[in-house]
Order: C-alpha cells, then structure tokens, then sequence
C-alpha cells in the first residue's frame, strides 16, 4: 500500500477514528487503527467492540498510489503525524511492505512495526431501513441539554444511556440518573415508525464532539434491534444499544403544582455559582432556596461559612422552603437559552420541576432533606 496526503487531512481522520480505540483490551489489535486505500480514497476505521468509527479521505483529496489494507497502533500514528512537519498543509506519504509502515514527511522518515489487518474486527451489518435525519446543530444541542443526567455508575446499565423514542413527527430524548432526570422534546420535520431505544452515553457524547454543529449539515441515525449508526460527512460511527426496558416515568411528569416562580436565568445562576464557593465535595451541604412574595432567597450554611442571597421573582401559589443538590440546578440552567426559567414544585419532599411552556425541556430534580431550623 501507498498513499499521499496531507498532515492535516490525515491527523483529522486519525483523531476522528481515534476516538473508537480501545483503551484497555486484552486484545492488542483493538488499539490499532485499520487504514484501507482503494479507488473510493483512504478509509480509516477503529473498533473497541462496543463502539466503531470509520472516516475516509475521499479520492479527490488524496493520492492513492497502490491500493492495500494495514493495520498500525493508533496511539503511536497519532503522535508521529502530529510531530513530523510543522505544516499542516506538509505532504505525507505513508507506505507498507507488509512489515513495516514507512511514515515520511519531507527529510523526516518513520519506520513502524505493521500489524495483522486479517485481525482486525470487521463491522456487523446494520439495517439501515428505519432511520431518522436531524441536523448536526439539532444533535449537538439535544446531547449538550441532556447527557450531564446519566449516570457514570455502571451499578444499573441504563442509567450510563440515554432513552431515544421516536412518535409520529416527534423526538424524545431522556437521560436520568436517580437524582434527576433530562428530557427533550424536538419536533421533527417528517413523521416516522415508533422507535425506542437506549443509545449508550458514550456513544452520544463521542459523536457529540466529531461534529462540527453545523445547522446546514444533516446527520442520518438508523437503528438496528442490537445497534444504531450515525452517518454524517464522511464518517460512519456505529455502537450497541444497551437491551433492556428503559425506564417509565410517564407517572412523574404531572403538571400540578402549589408553588410556581419565574426568575431571571442568568441571576439565579450566578447566585448558585456563588453559593458552591461555601460546599465542599464531601461537605454535602444543601442549598436552601426558601421562595416568598416576590422573592426568592438563597441560603447556605456550611462548615466554611454562609450565604443569605435574594432575587426579585415572580410567585404563583404558596410559600415554600426546599433543598437542592446546587449542581444539579447549575446543570439544568446552563444548557437553557432562554432570559427567563419557571420551576414548578409542590412540597419540600417532590420533585421539582423546570421547563418551558411548550415543554421542549424538561428537568426534574429531586429535593434533598434539610432542617428548615437551620435556615
């Protein structure tokens, strides 16, 4: 195999790919990348068994001299295109006897051991037929407004995902994690088959960072009984679902209420920013929000020190002091775009709620225990 390219078209598909190579793995191929040159151009593909992405140079941006399949650690790929020209616009010319793989760049040359290509796991067949096709923009936001609420304790599976159900003309997106839940609600512009199932974070938050965001931009999903795939550009990024019955929580999302403020987004904010300086980690400390005619009150007393705060509110309903994990309300109010955010509660002991009126997002969190003596 022979191929020319540039540094940079090269190092982005090798950073594209990279991001499926196994990490830890008893098998020594799963940390290598497999490069393919034919007519089509230059594919490059890594696979950690859950998760698998292939990228290719199309032939109008590269030279494919001699057609040919290698296999290369990644890692060790990686480092050397990133140092061998200080160009990114520097030919790059990368050859395979069978033995060794010949990395050369102007004066520089690298010799590197090729591995077994034959190795190298081939991707499942997927079936395509039931898809879905969302702008990049659209994903990106949808992933940034709701992986922070899964859950990185793999004690329960399904909490490391996130629920995709599709109805009619509908996507629902639901991350939780015990403490809270995310939800998204984006309507589509074409109706399609019911589809549910659970996309690992991972997966979500991998893809979330390959693309580039770009509301022009489409990004097909298609979802198989043991796998779904995103294709979008150049790139196919195929992982597992996670089997099992995801969560119901249809019970949970009611719309009464007693209790019910608006207030300025960006104020609240930072007086919830402030209130962290005060809780340590370990601290476990809550932040009390005590709501009254007009106003809402911060408060925090911690082993550190203490925090009286208010804001100007608009209230509907009862008075009412309750407790938060204060990240939990930081996560939820940085990913809304909106001047002003309504939390809906109804006791100290229920979840509240924050969402819009028409009910795009919705953030459920639960309330911690306090003693509303100390406050």
């Amino acid at each position: 195999m022979k191929i020319r390219s540039t540094k940079q078209q090269l190092l982005n598909a090798v950073n594209i790919a990279g991001r499926a190579v196994a990490v830890k793995t008893t098998m020594p191929i799963l940390e290598c990348l497999l490069i393919t040159a034919d007519n089509m151009g230059i594919s490059i593909m890594a696979n950690d068994g859950e998760m698998a992405v292939n990228t290719l140079i199309p032939s109008e941006k590269c030279e494919v001299a001699e057609a040919g399949t290698i296999a290369v650690e990644a890692k060790l790929l990686s480092e050397i295109l990133r140092k061998i020209s200080s160009s990114d616009d520097a030919e790059v010319i990368l050859s395979s006897d069978g033995n060794l793989v010949e990395i050369s760049s102007g004066k520089a040359m690298f010799r590197i051991q090729e591995k077994d290509p034959v190795q190298f796991p081939e991707l499942p067949s997927v079936n395509e037929n039931v898809k879905v096709i969302l702008s990049e923009f659209t994903l990106k936001e949808i992933v940034r407004d709701t992986i922070f609420s899964i859950s990185l304790n793999d004690s329960n599976r399904m909490m490391t995902g996130e629920l995709f159900e599709i109805k009619d003309n509908v996507l629902t997106v639901i991350a939780l994690d015990g403490h809270r839940v995310s939800i998204r609600n984006t309507p589509l512009t074409a109706s399609y088959d019911h589809v549910r199932t659970i996309i690992p974070g991972k997966t979500l938050s991998e893809v979330s960072k390959i693309i580039s965001g770009d509301a022009e931009k489409n990004v097909v999903i298609s979802f198989d009984p043991n796998y779904v795939s995103f294709r979008f550009d150049e790139t196919l990024m195929l992982s597992r679902i996670i089997d099992g019955d995801y969560f119901r929580i249809e019970s949970m999302l009611t719309s009464d209420y007693d209790t019910k403020i608006t207030v300025n987004k960006k104020e609240f904010l930072d007086a919830i920013e402030q209130s962290t300086v005060l809780i340590r980690e370990n601290d476990k400390k809550p932040l009390v929000l005590k709501i009254e005619e007009e106003k809402l009150g911060l408060r925090v007393n911690s082993l550190i020190g203490s925090l009286d705060a208010s804001l100007p509110a608009e209230k509907t309903g009862a008075d009412l002091m309750i407790a938060f994990n204060p990240k939990f309300l930081l996560d939820a109010l940085r990913v809304i775009d909106e001047e002003t955010v309504t939390l809906y509660m109804t006791n100290s002991k229920a979840p509240c709620f924050i969402r819009d009126e028409k009910k795009t997002y919705i953030y459920l969190i639960l309330p911690v225990n306090f003693n509303p003596a100390a406050y």
